[in-house]
């Protein structure tokens, strides 16, 4: 059975849930062993704020590179089907031989940073070839006021925003913008046994 997807219980676990979103729309409740759940939240807040307070700024693009690492050597060692991809830069992007996009259409998830506010963890879960959809796990009941940018209340499991691409892509701090190009990070997960080959999938162009 899949889960619905979660909502951070503080100002601070964007990081670790929207991982733990990851593991829910991959896999079945029942697939997913404990020991994914316990280091994702062992190594995930590990950032301290100006104040020196220990988990206050969030997941560090550290936590998140050695996670995707972590996935990997765990599917091996455990046989548990999950593969992960950490992007960095300009492969960090959506548009014509993106990675993300590519990923997407073989069936994976995108874990990525971007802005709201301050740097934020949101999981893509699909797109077309004008918008991305996604889950924020930054509860949210007020609609936005920017042109093209909407809530999705009824899709639980899937998505609560619709993005247009263009926003996205963005270097400033926009809602939901990738931001400075030097600073982009995004981590691509599959469920090995559920990812389509690239054969099968469309590509999308802009």
């Amino acid at each position: 059975m899949k889960n619905p997807l979660s909502y951070q219980v503080t100002e601070f676990d964007c990081g670790p849930t929207t991982l733990l979103n990851a593991m829910s729309f991959l896999f079945r409740r029942e697939e997913i062993p404990p020991d994914i759940i316990k280091h994702i939240m062992l190594f995930c807040l590990d950032s301290y704020n100006t104040k020196g307070e220990f988990g206050k700024n969030g997941t560090s693009q550290m936590a998140m590179m050695f996670m995707s690492n972590w996935f990997n050597q765990f599917g091996k060692v455990k046989k548990f089907p999950v593969q992960s991809e950490y992007l960095t830069g300009s492969d960090v992007y959506l548009g014509e031989n993106s990675k993300i996009i590519y990923g997407l259409q073989q069936g994976g998830a995108v874990v990525a940073r971007v802005m709201y506010g301050c740097w934020h963890y949101v999981l893509i879960t699909g797109s077309d070839q004008d918008y991305v959809y996604l889950f924020d796990p930054y509860y949210r009941k007020k609609p936005f006021k920017q042109k093209n940018l909407e809530l999705i209340t009824d899709m639980p499991c899937l998505r609560n925003r619709k993005v247009p691409w263009e926003l996205m892509n963005g270097t400033g701090k926009e809602p939901y913008a990738l931001g400075p190009v030097e600073t982009r990070e995004a981590t691509i997960l599959f469920n090995r046994e559920t990812q389509r080959k690239p054969a099968d999938t469309i590509e999308y162009f802009i």
